[in-house]
């Protein structure tokens, strides 16, 4: 499966926004630009069409969407009714590999797609291990039996994370069998924070 193996330090620091926590961590040591020059070069004025890619450029990062995947998301946006942006961002937070992590199951999105793809995750009853597919409401996520066996799991049931995490209202979260309903969809709040949708609409229209 296509994903973005760059560095994430140097990434989070050009947009200014950690896309992970390791990238959080960098940003917080280092809060400048990357580059030789990063800690005294003279911030320039940003056009337009720079604001509008890297508006894009934070929020494919934060998801970790690649361009073509993200392009085809916006256009299937674009053709509902209602808000362009807002249902981009609905899309996004509907991805399977985004509920695992939004039910508390894994501590990143990063981690959430890996066991995905290794195939720990059901969907109604049925392996998934497409990380990218969109979920509806009333659609169940939960862990194999098989997989719940596995070390990480079992220290995730024994060590009771599940049962003191908060999942977001759009998802109920059944902790002791390791699983998670999606009850509505997400709101425009429910998505990352600091995320300006209407830039990326802009930049995607031009």
């Amino acid at each position: 499966m296509a994903r973005f193996y760059g560095p994430v330090g140097k990434v989070s620091r050009r947009l200014g926004i950690g896309i992970t926590e390791k990238g959080q961590r960098i940003l917080n040591k280092r809060s400048y630009p990357p580059g030789q020059h990063g800690p005294s070069a003279r911030r320039r004025q940003i056009s337009d069409y720079g604001l509008q890619l890297m508006e894009k450029q934070k929020v494919k990062f934060l998801y970790g969407v690649l361009e073509r995947q993200f392009r085809r998301m916006f256009e299937q946006a674009a053709r509902r009714s209602g808000v362009t942006g807002e249902y981009l961002l609905s899309l996004l937070e509907r991805r399977l590999d985004n509920v695992v992590y939004r039910l508390g199951i894994a501590t990143t999105r990063a981690q959430a797609r890996q066991l995905v793809t290794h195939g720990h995750v059901m969907v109604d009853g049925r392996k998934t291990n497409i990380p990218s597919y969109t979920l509806k409401v009333g659609q169940v996520i939960s862990i194999r039996p098989e997989s719940r066996r596995r070390s990480y799991f079992k220290n995730l049931a024994d060590d009771g994370t599940l049962n003191k995490y908060r999942a977001p209202e759009w998802l109920r979260l059944n902790a002791n069998e390791m699983s998670g309903t999606v009850v509505a969809l997400p709101r425009r709040e429910d998505a990352e924070a600091g995320i300006n949708e209407q830039l990326i609409v802009e930049f995607y229209s031009r």
